[in-house]
């Protein structure tokens, strides 16, 4: 088990509408900070901060799976399909580029957001009519046991059943000295974002404790089926996972690191 663990200043960033809006980027573009640009089909991960009211005119996309989870605050979006929708904490949208489209995003004051993107069979994806989907809060799965509580944004229970994309994501809360348990299983990445709490422990058996604070990027990848335990070490810790393939079985798009 190898797990790398990547502080801010690994990571990209980027402001829109005059700094209106502040982006830390795990995974961006060339060029933007981040010493990973893509972990197989994970293309993109931006956390986005609105310090005042703001948005994004119309812009192009294609092909791509992009996926926006409301964390605090309002975002809207409009799009050329005729969509006008509200981003609201909880709400996972969801745009399959498909052959194209354009969208414009706005958000109010303490908007904070992800903004994740997944690449399928690009060869296939545009070929398909675009498409539009917007999934409320209450309709995920949660659980909440022993000072763990667990939302499957996708994955079994989700509401989210057609994505072409191969992924795994969920919204963790570890209450302090608490522990998740994770199943990785072989020729898989698991990529993790802490955004509340102090930090914790990613704990492997055999291997020491690796720790991480708050705003730190996490990637552990395996030959083997392992557990790893996520630790609260010392306040409630919030942190966004997202598991996807090291490889798929079709051609990736030449991302330029």
């Amino acid at each position: 088990m190898n797990i790398q663990i990547l502080g801010p200043e690994h990571q990209g960033r980027e402001e829109f509408d005059g700094g209106k809006i502040m982006a830390q980027k795990p995974l961006g573009f060339s060029g933007q900070g981040a010493v990973t640009v893509r972990l197989g089909p994970l293309f993109y991960w931006a956390w986005g901060h609105a310090e005042a009211a703001g948005g994004i005119g119309f812009h192009p996309h294609q092909g791509f799976e992009i996926l926006s989870y409301g964390i605090t605050g309002q975002g809207f979006h409009r799009d050329t399909l005729g969509t006008e929708s509200t981003l609201q904490p909880g709400d996972i949208q969801l745009m399959q580029a498909g052959s194209g489209m354009h969208h414009a995003e706005s958000v109010e004051a303490g908007f904070e957001s992800f903004q994740i993107w997944l690449e399928p069979y690009l060869n296939e994806a545009v070929r398909r009519e675009p498409t539009y989907s917007l999934y409320k809060s209450e309709e995920f799965p949660q659980t909440d046991q022993d000072g763990v509580k667990v939302k499957t944004i996708l994955g079994e229970g989700s509401p989210v059943r057609k994505l072409f994309s191969d992924a795994r994501m969920f919204d963790i809360e570890i209450n302090a000295g608490a522990s998740y348990v994770h199943r990785l299983l072989p020729n898989r990445t698991l990529a993790g974002l802490s955004i509340r709490g102090s930090g914790g422990s990613f704990i492997i058996q055999g291997q020491e404790p690796v720790h991480f604070v708050n705003k730190d990027f996490a990637i552990a990848q395996t030959d083997q089926e392992e557990d790893i335990i996520i630790r609260a070490d010392g306040e409630t810790l919030r942190i966004f996972l997202i598991e996807v393939p090291i490889q798929v079985d079709y051609p990736l798009y030449n991302k330029a690191r």
